[in-house]
């Protein structure tokens, strides 16, 4: 494990880490998380019937739109060029919830783990914002990195 913290500097004060003279690589990451709601509302998305329309549809545009632009949401990162981003819902009628699974690839200085978590994140509360109307009481979380690849640390994945 790394004990420095990369986004600061020798006096403490945040800085954007120089990947200039990091080698491109092809880097890719998977992210998860899910979004519980009742039974009932489980059922409308699943249907696709929705007030607002295909809530999965609209939630996987978001998460797209959401992972290019990462850059601009997170103080610190740097505009990665996405090669690719493909965003999955499973929908689980047992334990009423949806997981969204987002993986991210590029080649390039720095890795895809913040593009791939915030597709994730953006997704669910496009889906929370979707069925608030019906369901003020849906949470979101367990959302993480479940693995990465490329770059200097090489190989992750969560246990």
């Amino acid at each position: 494990m790394n004990e420095k913290l990369t986004h600061f500097d020798q006096g403490g004060q945040a800085w954007m880490v120089d990947v200039g003279p990091k080698d491109e690589t092809a880097r890719r990451a998977v992210a998860e998380g899910v979004i519980r709601m009742q039974a009932q509302t489980l059922a409308l998305v699943r249907s696709g019937s929705a007030k607002k329309g295909d809530v999965l549809g609209v939630a996987r545009i978001a998460a797209i739109q959401a992972a290019k632009r990462t850059w601009e949401l997170i103080p610190l990162c740097h505009p990665v060029a996405l090669t690719a981003l493909e965003v999955h819902f499973d929908v689980d009628e047992g334990a009423s919830l949806v997981t969204c699974r987002a993986v991210a690839q590029c080649r390039g200085r720095t890795g895809v783990e913040m593009e791939a978590l915030t597709a994730v994140g953006v997704g669910l509360l496009t889906i929370y914002d979707m069925c608030k109307s019906v369901d003020r009481g849906m949470t979101l979380g367990d959302i993480r990195l479940l693995e990465k690849d490329g770059g200097k640390s090489g190989h992750f994945s969560a246990t």
